[in-house]
């Protein structure tokens, strides 16, 4: 099974402001944004999906939705594709948050709530979850699965299908509207990186 990720385009938002969960548009055209990830994709030699999901964040939905015109399918939105919830922290400059706070979150990076959104290990649990659906056995097994998403639910997903630590995929780099392609071979079997960030 091929698992294509792509993260969705430079928002709208100021470079240096946490914006997770929030909400924020496209800064550019996203139907020229979906041509161009239509052609990179042709290029890369990426299978059609037989399911497309996305984020319903409009900085990935509004690209997703074009995308699926393009390639001819139905693109469900899954909130589980969502970006991890910041809480107060959201719309904040990162640099004006409280020193303190980012130390404790650090700390304990995977159980903190510091900020009073989701704790990493909550938000893994969330995107889990909606692996589980690709797992077998399937009723009816799919070949190829897009879905148009978040760097940190990319890097998550890389950690949990890998078995690489979640200290390690947040280090990798990962442009905005890079594509990502993971697959597995036999049913049951493990999962490879084919390509990361191009």
């Amino acid at each position: 099974m091929d698992l294509i990720l792509i993260r969705h385009p430079a928002p709208a938002i100021d470079a240096g402001v946490c914006y997770g969960k929030s909400d924020v548009p496209l800064a550019g055209n996203a139907s020229e944004s979906a041509l161009a990830l239509a052609a990179r994709l042709a290029a890369l030699g990426a299978p059609l999906p037989q399911h497309f999901a996305t984020s319903p964040l409009q900085r990935c939905a509004d690209i997703a939705q074009r995308l699926a015109q393009h390639v001819g399918c139905a693109c469900e939105i899954d909130a589980r594709l969502s970006e991890i919830d910041f809480g107060a922290w959201e719309g904040q400059r990162w640099d004006a948050i409280d020193r303190a706070a980012l130390d404790a979150w650090a700390a304990d990076l995977r159980h903190a709530r510091t900020h009073g959104g989701e704790s990493v290990a909550q938000f893994e649990a969330r995107i889990g979850a909606w692996l589980e659906r690709w797992r077998e056995p399937m009723a009816e097994p799919v070949s190829s699965v897009l879905a148009v998403t978040h760097a940190g639910v990319m890097r998550t997903i890389a950690s949990l299908l890998l078995g690489e630590p979640l200290e390690t995929t947040l280090k990798w780099p990962l442009q905005m509207a890079a594509i990502v392609w993971l697959r597995r071979g036999a049913p049951g079997g493990g999962w490879r990186l084919l390509h990361w960030n191009v």
